[in-house]
């Protein structure tokens, strides 16, 4: 058994690990290569936009005048491609965002049209789908209608095509990362082909793209392919693992205004919201998001390459071009699923100590095991690990913010799956 400065992993797991590392370089190198692409596209935006000591002083109550706010929307826009934009702390998760954006398209009568299935477990009870919440879509009298994938998992552009058609709909919903499901996340590539579709035979339909785990994980974004709208979450990438809460809408510049009515109030939007001494951590953490991304993603690629070597199915391949930074391994047994997330767990800075239990997370059907020892409580850019309890038992991936302690993490958690002999032979 080696111990590395109290880090206990097997002789045999520690050199898997060195093999798998050095089998992946070439895929670490693609991965460095966007990083560095990003990063110069975001330190221009800073550059131009003349950030300065001055943008980090945080203001209270009502937050009129905050030059660190105002720049920083300028700021993602433009590094986004967008129009406009509106950055807030005042945002509680991505799907708090993402709820405002579909706001900013629909009214009473309207239908919302989702392109990519089913959307994302939280969003469903947003939009109406589950539970009777006032404040809904549903609630509100938006109509919702479905697209469903394909066989393979990708979507169906003749039924977009015809769906989309109905002039009724005033939104069309497209979730870019797999959420707690098999299929791939979508490319921005294949993002634009949908908002081709969309904006051919509806050009008043906005396209509205859930962007959670995607942003920097490639060159550009949904925006820049044609999206009227994204919204994300900055405790995932483009927090950079600092920023403490909030997230971020970027497109149109109506839209973007439009949303922040949502947010706030009718003749208010965007003018109001203090950010009460967090600008510093809000730029700095954009400014490390490329990189921490890249992080990230070594560590699912990584992670993919050991669990395979170890005999379970990996999504996406350890090869294989991505989109988000969501790793899922299959395990086919719920053990086997509890003792992952537990070495994960036990691999954290934060609350290595705890032990996870699966329990009922609201907005979920069932039951969820969580890993998530993170420095910001709920953090997906910091390493974490999750899944339903319910079969094929997959467990879901995501962050790192050094490669080095997601690689330990990825380690250990395959360690104890070995030790506890639920290890496939």
């Amino acid at each position: 058994m080696m111990e590395m400065e109290g880090i206990l992993i097997s002789d045999e797991m520690y050199a898997l690990g060195e093999t798998v590392e050095a089998e992946l370089s070439g895929i670490f190198k693609e991965i460095d290569k966007t990083a560095q692409y990003n990063t110069a596209k975001v330190l221009a935006t800073f550059r131009n936009n003349r950030v300065s000591d001055s943008c980090f002083a945080g203001t209270t109550g009502y937050g009129y005048d905050d030059r660190g706010r105002e720049t920083l929307d300028k700021i993602y826009a433009e590094v986004f491609g967008a129009e406009a934009a509106l950055v807030r702390i005042g945002f509680v998760n991505g799907t708090h965002a993402i709820t405002a954006a579909l706001f900013s398209a629909v009214g009473p009568g309207d239908i919302l049209l989702a392109a990519t299935g089913l959307p994302y477990d939280t969003l469903q009870s947003a939009i109406g789908l589950t539970g009777e919440y006032p404040g809904s879509l549903k609630y509100y009298g938006v109509k919702y209608k479905q697209v469903d994938l394909t066989p393979d998992g990708k979507p169906d552009h003749e039924k977009i095509r015809a769906a989309a058609s109905d002039k009724r709909v005033k939104a069309v919903t497209v979730q870019r990362s797999r959420g707690y499901s098999g299929r791939d996340a979508f490319t921005v590539a294949e993002i634009g082909e949908i908002c081709d579709i969309v904006h051919e035979v509806n050009p008043a339909a906005a396209v509205i793209v859930d962007n959670c785990y995607g942003e920097f994980t490639e060159k550009t974004e949904p925006t820049q392919a044609g999206a009227d709208l994204i919204a994300g979450s900055l405790i995932k990438n483009p927090g950079g693992g600092l920023a403490p809460t909030g997230g971020y809408i970027a497109g149109r510049r109506d839209l973007v205004e439009a949303a922040a009515m949502r947010l706030t109030t009718p003749g208010i939007g965007g003018e109001c919201g203090p950010t009460l001494g967090n600008n510093r951590l809000l730029f700095q953490g954009f400014f490390l998001a490329p990189h921490t991304v890249a992080q990230a993603l070594k560590t699912a690629v990584f992670c993919a390459g050991i669990m395979e070597k170890l005999g379970y199915r990996s999504s996406p391949s350890p090869s294989a071009r991505r989109s988000d930074i969501i790793q899922v391994i299959e395990f086919g047994d719920g053990e086997a699923l509890r003792q992952f997330c537990r070495g994960i767990q036990s691999g954290a800075p934060v609350d290595s100590f705890v032990t996870p239990e699966p329990w009922d997370m609201p907005g979920y059907d069932c039951p969820v095991i969580m890993a998530a020892g993170a420095f910001v409580q709920g953090a997906s850019i910091e390493l974490s690990a999750d899944g339903p309890m319910r079969p094929p038992y997959r467990a879901f991936l995501q962050g790192g913010l050094t490669f080095e302690s997601g690689k330990l993490g990825v380690l250990m958690a395959a360690e104890l799956i070995k030790s506890e002999g639920t290890g496939k032979k």
